[in-house]
């Protein structure tokens, strides 16, 4: 086995780096274009624009769990994010941790990674004191997975 050259092994690593950045965008999307414009249609916004609008101008929102439930539930369709959004920014320049439905994704029903990214994202809040303000936009558990959702922290 022969080591890659420095430059080799950047190039590499950058491959890598794009590939990972391509893949967060795909996953930001949610339920695609299809989804957001089933949205606009019925008047409403897709989560992370209604994220946008509540923030401060020119405020950072840090993402959590942007991985959450990644290549999950295949069997049901691919479940970006968990079908939630959660993180922090300042409203008000207040930082609160803000969770938002991605009803793009199976009209925001609940899988058992969206209940448990939900708790964890309020654990966060918690432990750092951060008001929680949820956009809430859900169909509600989804229903053939509903015997394995049950919020709380215990697995």
């Amino acid at each position: 086995m022969s080591r890659s050259s420095p430059s080799s092994s950047s190039e590499l690593l950058r491959a890598h780096c794009a590939a990972i950045s391509n893949e967060e965008a795909v996953l930001r999307e949610g339920g695609g274009k299809a989804g957001h414009e089933r949205q606009r249609k019925m008047g409403r916004l897709p989560a992370r624009e209604r994220i946008g609008l509540l923030l401060d101008k020119d405020a950072q929102f840090f993402e959590i769990g942007l991985w959450a439930a990644y290549k999950m539930y295949e069997q049901w369709g691919k479940i970006p994010a968990a079908g939630v959004v959660t993180g922090i920014g300042n409203i008000e320049c207040v930082s609160c941790m803000v969770i938002a439905n991605d009803a793009t994704v199976k009209a925001g029903a609940f899988f058992p990674q969206t209940t448990k990214k939900v708790i964890r994202a309020q654990r966060i809040a918690f432990e750092c004191s951060l008001p929680i303000i949820y956009l809430v936009d859900s169909a509600g558990v989804f229903l053939p997975m509903q015997d394995e959702i049950f919020p709380d922290e215990d697995d």
